[in-house]
């Protein structure tokens, strides 16, 4: 036998079924054998079926008071006045509202908690993209210096009293970078066949 509390626990869903009449044969005689021996069970079953008898009582007796012919139609019109600010439009401008805040302080502290990962990933990334160009410059400084030298070079070797030594130094550089072209080309083809 549980108890909780003084509430008698034992067998509380058999009383329900042995009232209905759920109870198979077997199962019927068992819990009768029970209720004479457990007290607790007894008087929960006299006690649900006083309640089941005064149930049926009070369903089966007329109504003490009138009810008007026009009775839904007073609840339905009493509903919708008392849900008429709920329709109102000052109402629904109020809920827009608190939305719209609740939305933008939600955004705030999505947008305080990430701030350190967004900072620190536009960080890095603009640290590759002047990596990048900081390469190209000095690429490009590289092989300006490379040229000048080289035209120098050549321009001092082939004619130093010349005037057209420059024009002469511009034009071995227009050859080189124009063979150089050349030689990537081809082999750019040449790949692509291989790979045909």
């Amino acid at each position: 036998m549980l108890k909780d509390n003084g509430i008698h626990l034992c067998q509380e869903e058999q009383i329900a079924a042995y009232i209905d009449g759920e109870l198979e044969e077997s199962s019927g005689a068992l819990f009768e054998q029970h209720l004479l021996e457990c007290q607790g069970c007894s008087a929960e079953l006299n006690a649900q079926r006083l309640f089941m008898c005064e149930l049926d009582a009070t369903l089966t007796l007329a109504p003490d008071f009138p009810v008007p012919s026009n009775f839904a139609q007073i609840v339905a019109t009493r509903a919708e006045s008392d849900m008429s600010g709920v329709r109102d439009g000052r109402e629904h401008k109020r809920a827009f509202r608190f939305c719209l805040i609740l939305a933008l302080a939600s955004f705030a502290m999505l947008g305080a908690a990430a701030s350190k990962a967004v900072f620190f990933s536009g960080r890095t990334v603009a640290n590759q993209i002047f990596g990048i160009f900081g390469l190209l410059w000095t690429t490009l400084y590289d092989a300006a210096v490379g040229l000048a030298v080289i035209s120098r070079v050549i321009s001092g070797g082939l004619a130093p009293e010349s005037p057209f030594a420059g024009l002469a130094a511009l034009l071995i550089a227009l050859g080189v970078v124009l063979l150089s072209l050349l030689i990537s080309s081809y082999h750019r083809n040449h790949e692509l066949r291989l790979s045909e």
